[in-house]
């Protein structure tokens, strides 16, 4: 079986032969009657008007075709440059987006007495027992263990481990971190440790002392690590039950763990005067 493409390109062929054969008879027989060339138009004019018609059909068929095909490729082309558009505009975004957070960090760090580096978060504890970052700062830049790890938002941890050019935070929501706090407004004393989800508990705190939800926490500095004043959260819990001198206390960190890109390293020894000013 013939396919129809085939069977198309032999009926033009088959009509062109024609066509030309018929030609040939017109000229031949130039010198021949009127009649008989009249006939001979005759039936010669159809197959030149169908042959006249195919020819019309196929460039335009052609002349779509290769249409099509710049189209195409310019919308390949279209295409590309609107990709490539739209990821320097993501770039772009994150850059503006970068630039603001370094930009609240730096006017956060003129605001502190203490001296401190700025790092960079490059990976996360994987370990659901231990809640720490790895941040791109380490001994070269004066890093050493113990150190407090802050961001304007308030406490991140404290520094666990160091190499060269790396260093281990270990997050103030791990439940083996403890910082010494009170609460602002009344300064009732405890003790911040970290639960398995992203909260803590203020311990030890005093049957007597009213706490309140809304009152803030900030560090005591009496832990010898984190100078006095540095935010931690809120209390959204106080329960008090009828035995024991403890209060149970929830507080809620004003730092937003999951979504920290940089911290600050106080490196100098905590002051026990005002964290802040000049």
């Amino acid at each position: 079986m013939f396919s129809r493409k085939t069977v198309v390109i032999s009926s033009v062929v088959i009509l062109f032969v024609v066509n030309l054969l018929l030609l040939s008879l017109s000229v031949r027989h130039h010198n021949t009657s009127y009649g008989t060339e009249q006939t001979t138009i005759a039936i010669t004019g159809p197959f030149q008007n169908v042959i006249s018609f195919i020819i019309r059909s196929v460039k335009q068929v052609w002349f779509r075709y290769f249409s099509l095909i710049s189209v195409a490729e310019e919308n390949g082309r279209l295409k590309a440059a609107l990709d490539r558009a739209l990821e320097r505009g993501h770039r772009c975004d994150e850059l503006e987006l970068a630039n603001q957070r370094l930009r609240a960090l730096l006017d956060f760090q003129e605001t502190l007495k203490q001296k401190t580096v700025a790092g960079e978060i490059i990976g996360k504890d994987p370990s659901p027992w231990f809640r720490s970052i790895i941040i791109n700062k380490g001994l070269r830049d004066g890093l050493r263990p113990s150190l407090p790890v802050i961001v304007p938002d308030g406490v991140v941890g404290i520094v666990t481990d160091v190499s060269e050019r790396y260093a281990k935070v270990l997050m103030m929501i791990d439940q083996n971190s403890a910082v010494d706090a009170l609460v602002q407004r009344n300064r009732a004393r405890g003790l911040i440790r970290g639960e398995a989800k992203e909260i803590c508990t203020l311990e030890y705190v005093l049957y007597r002392h009213d706490l309140r939800a809304g009152d803030v926490v900030v560090t005591s500095g009496l832990d010898g690590v984190f100078p006095k004043g540095l935010r931690i959260g809120t209390v959204s819990r106080v329960t008090k039950k009828n035995a024991g001198i403890f209060q149970e206390v929830i507080v809620t960190p004003f730092v937003d763990f999951e979504t920290i890109e940089e911290v600050l390293v106080i490196l100098s020894p905590p002051a026990h005067d005002a964290f802040y000013g000049k």
